[in-house]
């Protein structure tokens, strides 16, 4: 087949869906299998090679131009390159094709229907009104866990049939780097707890703060957070509880950062800390455990699927948990922090996108000869069900401990965040 794949988030996103499309498109033209791609995006990529690239601009001048490329523009260059099929890495989409053009989408999430609240009006409504034919229209619906795909389910259960589930793989730009210094204009020093992600409410960033300041007046101990990761929407709670936060002056924001910088951070971090209230996959979690950084994460959606046994979990409403979490990390020995390093390199090798694109494979080929879809293995092992650990760390080589002696957390009902 020749497959069309809508490659925009590579050219206007920073964040896990740019992610996911730049390193599909990798593994894709690494590994072609009997398909051709075509690459529509916002602009060409001289260093790309091994697929047709057509440039369509988007001109974000209010909404009117953006839709008229989305529902118009694009479909009819489609057409004019006679492509067999379309893939949607970003969900929304793809439009206005005859039938038989088949059609693929890649669900990252269905945050807008599970947490509207905490969306923009706008992406709840578009979501809304658009979804449900989107996949009622889809030949092939692509999911990056069995979360979201059983969040497909129950939302749209015509799509259940149509949906195949393909782990992700992980960026090979992150890699160990605890050879390496920290970059000095971040203003980072060790010892530090890290978070990495978009600044929004569901990524439940003000219980982080909360357990950090729990963590400090129990240990006593000068450890910096660092939050890594671009401004998004509704973020304003958050700055208000860091402007007021005992210890603000030790909590550093980066930004968005390069691959390198970010492998630096995760290698020397004492450990990632995920206190989401809900993923589609986590790919933070992942690239932690790339560069053996130690993961605190929620045992709430897919994140247990990709943490496995190798993280350490809590629910995201408690502050408290998180705080103890970080109090036995940071009183790990050396030969501990050891082992549990070398167990998270393990377990992140388990994701690759080789394997991503094999599987993906197997649906385009089931797709072009019109048999069934392969049934979903997972990935060596990989996201099938396992033991959540929520203990507190003491034995790394097995995940269940006791409470650390001498850590109880003070009261602090009424501390000021």
């Amino acid at each position: 087949m020749k497959i069309a794949i809508i490659a925009d988030p590579i050219d206007n996103q920073k964040g896990g869906v740019q992610v996911y499309t730049r390193e599909l498109v990798h593994a894709l033209l690494a590994d072609p299998g009997r398909h051709t791609f075509l690459l529509v995006r916002e602009r060409r990529d001289p260093d790309l090679h091994g697929a047709t690239q057509v440039a369509i601009p988007n001109i974000r001048i209010g909404l009117g131009l953006a839709a008229l490329r989305l529902f118009f523009v694009v479909p009819l260059v489609l057409l004019w390159h006679r492509v067999d099929a379309v893939l949607e890495p970003a969900h929304f989409g793809p439009f206005n094709l005859p039938k038989r053009i088949k059609r693929i989408t890649m669900i990252h999430d269905l945050t807008p229907l599970r947490f509207p609240h905490y969306h923009r009006f706008h992406s709840q409504l578009l979501q809304r009104i658009f979804l449900k034919g989107i996949l009622r229209r889809a030949d092939l619906i692509l999911a990056n866990s069995r979360h979201t795909a059983a969040d497909i389910a129950a939302f749209f259960p015509f799509a259940e049939a149509k949906t195949k589930v393909i782990l992700l793989g992980c960026d090979p730009a992150i890699r160990p780097a605890a050879h390496l210094p920290l970059p000095d204009d971040l203003q980072v020093k060790q010892p530090y707890w890290l978070n990495v992600g978009t600044i929004e409410p569901r990524k439940n960033l003000i219980r982080l703060l909360e357990a950090y300041s729990r963590f400090r007046n129990a240990t006593g101990e000068k450890v910096q957070l660092v939050i890594t990761g671009q401004k998004g929407w509704k973020s304003e709670p958050f700055f208000e509880a860091l402007a007021v936060h005992p210890y603000h002056e030790d909590i550093v924001l980066t930004g968005y950062v390069s691959d390198d910088d970010l492998s630096k951070l995760y290698s020397h971090a004492l450990a990632m800390i995920y206190p989401s209230e809900y993923e589609g996959f986590g790919l933070p979690v992942l690239e932690a455990m790339s560069c053996g950084c130690p993961v605190i994460c929620s045992s709430v959606s897919s994140l247990p699927e990709v943490g496995g046994e190798v993280a350490f979990y809590f629910e995201p409403n408690s502050s408290d948990a998180l705080a103890q979490h970080m109090i036995a990390v940071h009183g790990m020995s050396l030969s501990e922090r050891k082992t549990l390093h070398e167990r998270a390199l393990h377990r992140a090798d388990a994701f690759s996108w080789a394997d991503h694109v094999r599987q993906l494979h197997q649906a385009f080929d089931a797709l072009e000869d019109g048999s069934p879809l392969p049934i979903d293995q997972g990935t060596r092992g990989v996201g099938a069900s396992h033991h959540v650990n929520s203990g507190l760390l003491n034995t790394p080589v097995n995940n269940r401990l006791e409470p650390v002696q001498g850590s109880e957390l003070p009261n602090t009902q009424g501390t000021t965040l």
